[in-house]
């Protein structure tokens, strides 16, 4: 991080802490728990895939307040795919380097808030006017915590995040997810493939989540022999890895070139999508085609589809238990049953666990889907 973004971060932090503490002076000695709450916030800044599989707690809201004023603060790139509103929500864009910039700055007091990832962002929630905090315990350090009015435990039990995360709320579990519960966005328009395709998506956030490219050209291979044209799909950036899963460009490739909204109406007409732990593999349950996905350091239970999304056309392709794969830390909770990896390059080199996933694994994942014959 360079001097000028470290900088910008702590003013941006600044500013959030200095209109929280103002606004905790005000409710000092007034706080309760609101019985039937009109405006309700969301607050978080995580990563793609933990923010879609924050889509079971927007359910049970609406379910459980269907007049409410329900907003989402979220990183500003996610707020395209947001615009249809699923279950009536306002999802609002934010950076934490620039929070007066968003129009999040500008919402009217809450009261009630939900903080379901990193606790620091009580604090935002605090900013925002919100009466009464809750979230997950267990953050470190405790500082991060001070603002919250009802911290909940994780459950003693495995589970998946989305359906943890949706306990932060009372009442009994939402209704499963359904396709028609989150219309299209608005995509400009692009070229689509002809015929019936598969896209795989071969980028990751990290290297030790990536398939080897032999494996993908084997796969590539496999579907097209089988009618199924693949095309590729990879971040900003990432247009290197695609070149190594098909030097030859036999296959189209839309690695760096798609908004996540174009990336949506690709997906939308595809029989398929392939890809590792990642936002895409979230991506693609919520548009409800049949994805697989390739968990190599991540926990295919945690960031699986649990209850709330068990009607979507999904399969998690990992080997279990693997023997690295033991640390028991979510968000920096210290969680008995959970095992996953959160290990960097600097101690872990070579993936694995990715390279542990054959393309046997894959094609019959493949075809227990129906998406062709074996």
């Amino acid at each position: 991080m360079t001097t000028s973004s470290r900088g910008h971060r702590l003013a941006g932090r600044a500013k959030v802490v200095s209109r929280a503490l103002a606004r905790r002076a005000s409710t000092l000695g007034r706080r309760s728990e609101p019985r039937e709450p009109r405006r309700i916030l969301i607050a978080h800044h995580l990563l793609l895939g933990d923010t879609l599989m924050l889509t079971s707690l927007l359910a049970k809201l609406r379910g459980r307040y269907p007049a409410a004023d329900i907003v989402m603060a979220l990183p500003e790139p996610y707020a395209a795919l947001y615009q249809p509103a699923p279950y009536g929500v306002r999802a609002i864009g934010w950076n934490p380097r620039v929070p007066s910039r968003s129009p999040l700055w500008r919402e009217r007091e809450f009261d009630l808030a939900f903080v379901p990832g990193d606790n620091r962002f009580s604090w935002l929630a605090q900013a925002l006017g919100s009466r009464w905090i809750v979230g997950f315990d267990g953050d470190r350090p405790a500082r991060k915590s001070w603002l919250f009015d009802e911290l909940r435990r994780y459950p003693d039990e495995p589970a998946a995040w989305t359906d943890m995360v949706a306990a932060l709320a009372d009442g009994p579990p939402p209704a499963p997810y359904a396709r028609r519960d989150w219309r299209d966005p608005a995509a400009d328009p692009f070229e689509l493939p002809r015929g019936r395709y598969a896209v795989l998506h071969v980028g990751a956030s990290t290297p030790l989540k990536r398939w080897e490219p032999d494996k993908w050209r084997a796969l590539a291979a496999w579907l097209a022999a089988r009618g199924v044209e693949p095309v590729w799909s990879a971040g900003r950036g990432e247009e290197a890895i695609v070149r190594e899963c098909d030097p030859g460009r036999r296959h189209l490739s839309y690695a760096g070139a798609l908004t996540l909204a174009q990336l949506w109406r690709l997906l939308a007409d595809a029989a398929l999508l392939v890809a590792p732990d990642t936002g895409i593999a979230h991506l693609g349950r919520v548009v409800a085609v049949p994805t697989v996905a390739l968990f190599g350091p991540g926990s295919a239970l945690i960031s699986g589809a649990g209850l709330f999304w068990r009607d979507a056309p999904f399969r998690a392709v990992t080997v279990d238990p693997f023997a690295c794969r033991d640390q028991r830390v979510l968000f920096r909770r210290e969680i008995a049953w959970v095992r996953r990896c959160g290990r960097g390059i600097a101690e872990c080199p070579r993936p694995r666990c990715m390279e542990a996933i054959d393309l046997a694994q894959s094609c019959a994942a493949i075809v227990d889907l129906g998406v062709v014959d074996a």
